[in-house]
Formats: structure tokens, sequence, C-alpha cells
């Protein structure tokens, strides 16, 4: 089977937005920011096969796999098109993030299996649990908040080309701090952010920064990812300073998505701290991935 792919650019934004205005996402990777940004991690190729936006995704060290379609062509015969591409290439056939509303037309297929992607499942809040903080449950979170707001004189704003140096100057002391040379992630994570952030003119994507003393010490990124909800990619804050991240993370929602009944705020990793941190927010629904092979 011979697909036809290019390597994802600046150039496919028209396209990939086309099809997702048809096809509006459960998952929060696709949206043309996210792809875009991680384009150079994840090696993404794109092409249309059977009238289906496809987008192939080979990070290091691992196996490629297909991302979920976007489209109303055949399913089922994409899904053989795409895995005898991998077989053929050498590779073990396997499709990668699939919702759940994507299982039964694969899983019936001869072969095939799926298996919860745990690490990779998508996190759901109320924006207004967030932006309140209303409750026993979120209890721990209004004290560090409190505590901050008691000891700290801070500002909102709104993401403009003039705090994007301001930013970029966070994200390099934030990597001091954390060392982000000695881990590959933490590396890939970095050019997925000075991406955005330089590309603030061109992505659809809302952002905002607190500043303390007339400095950026923590600022965000999201956008729609369909009409229910908003998806942040991007929240980083001095990690010395408790209870700002959650201050970000409300003012943000509350100043530009407070009408947005629910956000996405992506996936754990896998990671144990990720995990407990996105679990202390009191998510209302997983959204569950799967790997097919």
């Amino acid at each position: 089977m011979s697909l036809n792919f290019e390597l994802l650019s600046i150039k496919h934004q028209e396209l990939i937005d086309s099809f997702l205005k048809n096809n509006p996402p459960e998952i929060s990777e696709l949206t043309f920011t996210n792809l875009f940004i991680w384009r150079h991690y994840y090696q993404f190729q794109i092409c249309i096969q059977r009238d289906l936006l496809t987008l192939l995704a080979q990070p290091p060290g691992a196996t490629p796999f297909f991302f979920p379609p976007l489209g109303k062509g055949d399913l089922q015969a994409w899904a053989l098109d795409c895995l005898g591409y991998l077989k053929n290439q050498g590779f073990p056939p396997r499709l990668g993030r699939i919702p759940e509303s994507y299982l039964k037309k694969f899983t019936c297929l001869p072969g095939l299996t799926a298996v919860l992607d745990r690490n990779n499942c998508d996190y759901v809040y109320r924006v207004q649990d967030l932006i309140r903080l209303s409750g026993n449950k979120y209890h721990t979170l209004k004290n560090h908040l409190n505590r901050f707001n008691k000891t700290c004189s801070w500002e909102y704003h709104a993401l403009t080309p003039e705090l994007i140096g301001e930013c970029l100057n966070l994200q390099e002391e934030w990597c001091r701090l954390k060392q982000c040379l000695e881990s590959p992630s933490l590396q890939s994570e970095e050019q997925a952010i000075i991406e955005a952030l330089n590309h603030l003119d061109r992505l659809n994507y809302r952002g905002g920064v607190i500043r303390i003393n007339g400095t950026v010490e923590a600022f965000t990124l999201g956008e729609l990812l369909n009409s229910e909800t908003v998806v942040i990619h991007i929240e980083k804050a001095n990690p010395e300073l408790t209870g700002l991240y959650p201050l970000i993370q409300q003012q943000f929602l509350d100043h530009e998505w407070n009408q947005i009944p629910l956000v996405n705020r992506e996936q754990d990793l896998g990671l144990k701290g990720l995990r407990k941190a996105k679990q202390s927010y009191q998510p209302v629904f997983m959204v569950n991935k799967y790997l097919i092979s």
C-alpha cells in the first residue's frame, strides 16, 4: 500500500483546520496548534487516504503509529490500508490515541485488539469548578491560593506579542531549575513551547500570564477543542512560588473561557507527580484512548 506523505508544516494549517471544523475532536492531540508545535518530536507525516486526513507519528525510540483519522471516509478500509503500510515498512501495525467512539469500527476487523492507553487518557474538568474552587474537595488547592494571595501582589494579562520575550525567559529559567538538559522529554516540551510562543500570530490559541513585581512568573496557552471544551496545551509557572499554578489556571479560565463548560487538561504521561496533581483537581470524566494492534 502506497501512501503519499508530506512532513507536517505550517502550510497544512488551513487543510487540517477544515477537517477539524467538520469533525470536532474528542482528544486533546487533535488541534493544529498541538500537532504543529509537537511536529519535531512526533515527526508527523500527513496525507489524505480514502478521503480521511491521515497522520503518521514516529516519536524517537518508539514504534510508528497512526493517529485517529479525520473525515467521513471508510474507517475500516482506511485502517487496513494504514496497518498494511506499516507492515510493508517492516513495523508492527499500530493505531494510537484512538478514542472509544472509533473502537467498534476497528476491533471488529480480524486480528486487531485494543488496549487502554492509560498514560495518554485526557482529564476533563468543569471550567466553573476550577474557577471557583468551592467545597471540601478543593480545600487544599484553595488554601494554597489564599496563602499566595496574602503574600504576593500579582496581575493577570492576556498574552500579547510584547510579552513573548518574558515568557521565553521564564521557560529558560524553569528549564534551568528542572535540569531540562538531562531529560529528553523536557527538552522536547521546551521546543514545543518555543514553537508555540514564536507562532502566536499564526496559531489559533489564546494565552495568559501572571506578572509579579513587573515580571512574568507564569504563562499558559489554550484553545477550543470543540464547542463544549477548551484544551490547555501549556502551563508553566515559577516552581518556587507555591499556589501559582492554580492561580494561572483559575485566572486564564475566568478571563478567557468562562462561557465554555468543560476544560481538557490533557494527559499525565504516566508520571506519578503529574497524575497526582491532575487528580487533585477532581476531573468529571476521562477521555479514554486506546492502542490498537
